[in-house]
């Protein structure tokens, strides 16, 4: 069986080496053949294992514990020249070499029954064809870092959970909290003082004062993830370059960062567009081709943190604000996918070219628009 091994992985605690060719993440090509393929479908506690030999006869196949001896024991034999397929699901980290993405997979291999010997069968079939497409598997330091950045927005998620309870207490007082809804923040220390003297009734009075002490008890969860995300990015060079792009702070520098990777696995900006899920949707029948909305798969968070850096970028950069003013009386939505789009353009060409952005010329004046040439 070929093995290859990177470095420390969350695949090894489960006792199995990595499976397929390491060139693979690298752009390289599966052109030689192999003896045995495995088709895996993993689950939490166990994973349904099938083997195939070349002719697509089945040499084996079970349920096996997920744990490191039992998986060892049932692949012993197949270890020469092989080499194994997982689907890409929840904690994918802990058994994988190469990775089948799961929305081309599973619509190659949509099924009525479904069973996990189908599955994995299936899966080895495909890759004993080639027709596996396979998915990037980041890099250990992206995962951790991912991982951390998604527990800060988990609680960020949370508090607005909490907040909006407070409110809707809040708004069942209208008579008595006219001053309050002037307040800019609720939940500041001004907002506070004067919910505090809120005449409320009993029941509305203990849930707010236990939703605000809650809230307490999240942001500092918050501020100790944001330490934790810090030290994983100290160093980190491409964080620091991200956050000269107008509206990409702290905090979307390292969300864009830990979900790109490796800026050099996309080979122009419109790559990057398509994975983020920033392109539109094309629709083409009887030789003529539509346009619509912008696509529905992609990089969820990718996409949305540069979604949500389009309103302070048009309110700092007269350039950007120049171009959403134009392009807004065709559509408010089109005009904020543009702006998004330009935002990833930029982030795509300063992480090659590894240098900051610098905003240069308005209206002509001056040398040339950075945000132009970088387009």
């Amino acid at each position: 069986m070929l093995m290859v091994l990177e470095g420390q992985s969350h695949f090894l605690p489960c006792g199995v080496p990595y499976w397929g060719f390491e060139t693979l993440n690298n752009g390289g090509s599966a052109t030689v053949p192999y003896d045995y393929h495995i088709g895996v479908d993993y689950h939490k506690s166990y994973s349904h294992l099938v083997v195939q030999d070349g002719t697509g006869r089945t040499l084996r196949s079970g349920r096996v514990k997920n744990d490191r001896h039992s998986i060892a024991a049932f692949l012993d034999r197949y270890r020469d020249n092989s080499h194994a397929v997982v689907e890409a699901t929840r904690n994918w980290m802990v058994i994988y070499d190469w990775l089948a993405h799961p929305l081309k997979v599973k619509a190659i291999a949509d099924a009525k029954i479904k069973t996990d010997k189908i599955d994995a069968t299936v899966l080895a079939h495909l890759l004993r064809a080639d027709l596996v497409p396979e998915a990037w598997a980041p890099s250990e330091q992206a995962r951790e870092l991912r991982l951390a950045l998604r527990e800060r927005m988990f609680y960020v998620r949370l508090r607005t959970m909490v907040k909006n309870r407070v409110v809707t207490v809040f708004d069942r007082y209208p008579e008595q909290t006219v001053r309050l809804k002037k307040l800019a923040d609720l939940f500041g220390k001004t907002g506070r003082k004067q919910l505090a003297e809120l005449p409320v009734s009993p029941i509305d009075r203990i849930q707010i004062d236990r939703s605000l002490a809650f809230v307490d008890d999240i942001n500092a969860r918050i501020k100790q993830s944001e330490a934790t995300i810090r030290a994983l990015t100290r160093e980190n060079t491409n964080v620091k370059l991200l956050k000269t792009i107008p509206g990409i702070g702290e905090f979307f520098a390292r969300l864009i960062d830990a979900e790109i990777d490796d800026i050099r696995r996309f080979r122009s900006a419109k790559k990057l567009a398509a994975y983020a899920g920033l392109v539109p949707s094309t629709y083409a029948s009887g030789g003529k081709t539509y346009h619509g909305k912008i696509i529905k798969q992609g990089n969820k968070w990718l996409r949305w943190a540069f979604v949500e850096a389009i309103g302070p970028a048009v309110a700092t950069d007269p350039q950007l604000r120049e171009q959403y003013e134009r392009l807004k009386p065709h559509g408010t939505n089109k005009a904020r996918v543009a702006i998004a789009r330009k935002l990833l353009t930029i982030a795509f060409q300063l992480l090659r070219e590894q240098r900051p952005y610098e905003q240069r010329g308005h209206n002509g004046q001056g040398c040339a628009s950075t945000i132009s040439r970088l387009s």
